[in-house]
């Protein structure tokens, strides 16, 4: 069963069969006009946040990834505010619709300046003796659809092998709650119909005998990859943040030299022959050791330090003598709207002076984006017929440019700019996948 957003951004999700109203187990007040509510702080963005209902605080100073005690709240008067704690500012207001006599957790989740609210009754009922219940909510709809897959603890088979015991939860919806065996297991989060496209993997995850309990997945920093916090129902949460980030090598070079590069102990970004972009891979988060070799020459370069959830653009850019490396940021998160699309341009030419510039249908994207670094994403409308261009101001013509080029609604682009100045490569890449 899958639960979808209110208009209101508030999402409900309930147990197949549960009652609104009806008092919860253990917990639940038994007076007709008030319930118990707390704050789940799900937002990566505030450290610490507050709840106040009909203007008095009920929960303060909840950690992220932590969640507030039960207070009491008058049904008939729920206006709610998740602020910031200390200062007190305003990050999400509601006015939800609450049953008395029953328990619920306010999930606040999202970035600085975009904060949500979701809202979970927790009045399922007790799974049977040796089986667990599991719901698995997706707030990360940057994510896309997911497929959720329930194995043995720690163990590392190809998840090809399996059946997922949710499959295709798209952002704003949940599973409804799963019957599984109560024990420890492997729960893996990949994207749906893609069962090596891994976004989450929880070695080691204990589901209690009667219990219940929810997965609430949250958007990484880069966009693709997912956090998630588990919540047993009217207890207590573990947060279960990615241990991994994504990291492509784009070989940039002029002169189609040999490039390879060594991330970590045993991590191989794959050999290429520039100019060329390859996959996004996972690799653990934190600082690695990066070893770079072009032409069979090792190259001294800096090791970058990888932020969990993140996607990275390794960019080896210049000439076969005098390589240089820039470490990118990537922003993979989608458009608000389904009807825009997201591109940047990287300039990994080997030299010049001037920057890039980035026009479509004739309106500036970017401009002077020098060799080594990306331009800001530009939202652009979707469209099944554009014209890219890409000038330089050492040229009287396009250095680059694609026309007819169909623009998907919801999709993040990245355009490549590569090799020699005099004969560049364009490259687009589709980021989001």
């Amino acid at each position: 069963m899958h639960f979808k957003f209110w208009t209101s951004g508030l999402i409900l999700a309930t147990a197949l069969g549960a009652t609104l109203g009806l008092s919860a187990c253990g917990g639940g007040s038994s007076d007709n006009k008030t319930t118990q509510l707390r704050l789940l702080n799900a937002s990566a963005a505030y450290s610490s946040l507050d709840l106040s209902v009909n203007s008095a605080n009920l929960n303060t100073n909840v950690a992220y990834g932590s969640v507030g005690s039960y207070g009491s709240v008058n049904t008939s008067a729920t206006a709610s505010e998740v602020q910031t704690n200390g200062v007190g500012a305003v990050v999400a207001s509601l006015t939800p619709t609450l049953s008395a006599g029953s328990n619920y957790t306010l999930i606040a989740y999202g970035w600085s300046g975009a904060v949500h609210t979701s809202l979970l009754q927790e009045a399922e009922a007790a799974a049977d003796s040796n089986k667990s219940k599991l719901l698995v909510l997706n707030l990360a709809p940057d994510a896309g659809a997911l497929d959720v897959y329930v194995s043995a603890a720690n163990n590392s088979e190809d998840l090809s092998n399996f059946t997922p015991v949710a499959a295709n939860i798209g952002g704003g919806y949940s599973s409804g709650y799963n019957n599984l065996n109560s024990g420890s297991f492997r729960v893996t989060l990949t994207g749906a119909g893609q069962p090596k496209d891994i976004r989450l993997d929880i070695p080691s995850l204990t589901l209690d005998s009667t219990g219940v309990s929810s997965l609430i997945v949250t958007a990484s920093v880069g966009g693709h990859l997912v956090n998630a916090m588990h919540l047993k129902q009217q207890g207590a949460v573990t947060h279960m943040p990615n241990a991994l980030a994504r990291v492509r090598l784009a070989a940039t070079l002029s002169g189609n030299p040999q490039v390879s590069a060594k991330l970590g102990a045993s991590s191989v970004l794959p050999s290429l022959v520039a100019p060329q972009v390859g996959q996004y891979q996972g690799y653990t988060a934190g600082a690695q050791d990066l070893s770079l070799v072009v032409n069979g020459s090792p190259v001294s370069v800096s090791s970058p330090t990888l932020k969990a959830g993140g996607d990275y653009t390794l960019l080896v850019w210049g000439t076969p003598s005098a390589p240089q490396l820039s470490v990118l940021s990537d922003d993979n998160h989608l458009p608000t709207s389904s009807s825009i699309a997201k591109i940047r341009m990287i300039n990994g030419l080997a030299s010049g002076a001037a920057g890039l510039n980035l026009t479509l249908d004739y309106s500036t994207l970017a401009s002077n984006v020098l060799p080594g670094t990306v331009s800001a994403l530009s939202s652009v409308p979707a469209s099944s017929s554009s014209l890219l261009t890409v000038s330089s101001p050492s040229s009287s013509t396009p250095v680059f440019g694609a026309s007819g080029l169909a623009v998907p609604q919801g999709a993040v682009f990245s355009l490549f700019m590569m090799g020699d100045p005099a004969s560049p490569v364009g490259q687009l890449v589709r980021d989001d996948r």
